[in-house]
């Protein structure tokens, strides 16, 4: 019992500590940007490219990254203050802004509908969208997919009720997808090119002429009112990274591949299919979103009703 007790006491300290430096590293620091990242996409090359931190350190500022699986727990981790800036696609903030997040849309990279798309296994029965009815689809709750499973089940005359979907981060869903236990997986890539390679999955849809696929760049409001100049000092050098990856897609794909865990052919084919040039917001791309809000409203699957021009910065501000 004492053994039992003194390890517990232990437990009790070590988890004391974890918190404590975990405060020690939000809050002792004056002069940090959080920045939350995810497997893929234009701010894991800022990461690996190293050009940020310089930058920001001629303004006293210190950059520290956090990976996340996916949109979703990257935009709670910036609702609960622990990230001050970070990129997801279209669905996510949708959520957040519902649930009272305070985030602020800062740019965008222009659509990429063929990033994403709904996958059966090679072998599988299915043909369309349509026949999606009545099965079991994968995929990541409140991520840029549900949209592209929306309204591709609507352009299919599906309803989203005649389908079971089954909510799933995308290791799950692809070792899901990979056993039969789903019929179907909405995902994006780089995810999507390597269920390609490794299994054949077939395209059923990826977003061509159904959904726009839009990246999107966030701060919290607490950081972008403190702190515009650093914000746009991350933009501008994601900007640069970006004009880099256009024009040497092959070079990134090095690159990137080592650090994902994917061949570089693979990471080519998802780069080929990303959109390129980050933008500050315009009316097109805030109502564009307002559909994907609007929507989910419909659908109930948000609470309420929302304005994303309520939390767009706009070019100037």
């Amino acid at each position: 019992m004492r053994r039992i007790i003194q390890r517990l006491i232990a437990a009790i300290v070590l988890s004391i500590g974890i918190v404590a430096a975990a405060v020690g590293t939000s809050y002792g620091q004056d002069k940090v940007v959080r920045i939350g990242y995810q497997k893929y996409g234009k701010l894991v090359l800022l990461k690996s490219k190293g050009t940020l931190e310089p930058k920001l350190a001629a303004s006293g500022y210190k950059v520290v990254w956090t990976e996340f699986p996916s949109g979703p727990p990257l935009l709670e981790a910036l609702n609960v203050g622990a990230i001050d800036f970070g990129n997801t696609g279209e669905a996510p903030p949708i959520f957040a802004q519902a649930a009272g997040a305070p985030i602020q849309y800062v740019a965008y990279e222009p659509p990429a509908p063929k990033g994403e798309a709904i996958l059966v296994p090679k072998d599988s029965p299915l043909k369309s969208v349509a026949d999606l009815k009545g099965k079991k689809v994968a995929l990541n709750k409140g991520s840029n997919v549900h949209y592209l499973l929306v309204k591709a089940l609507e352009k299919a005359g599906v309803r989203y009720s005649e389908i079971e979907p089954v909510f799933l981060a995308p290791a799950d869903a692809r070792a899901a997808f990979e056993r039969g236990a789903v019929d179907a997986w909405v995902i994006w890539d780089p995810f999507q090119a390597a269920a390609e390679a490794a299994t054949g999955a077939r395209t059923l849809a990826d977003g061509t002429d159904i959904v726009a696929n839009y990246q999107f760049y966030f701060s919290s409001k607490k950081f972008l009112d403190a702190n515009p100049r650093i914000v746009d000092a991350v933009l501008t050098e994601l900007s640069t990274v970006d004009d880099w990856a256009k024009g040497d897609i092959h070079a990134v794909a090095e690159q990137l591949a080592p650090a994902i865990g994917l061949s570089v052919p693979v990471v080519e084919v998802a780069l080929k299919r990303q959109a390129y040039g980050i933008k500050p917001l315009t009316d097109a791309a805030i109502a564009d979103q307002q559909q994907v809000a609007d929507a989910f409203f419909a659908l109930n699957l948000i609470p309420k009703a929302i304005k994303i021009s309520d939390v767009a910065r706009r070019p100037g501000t």
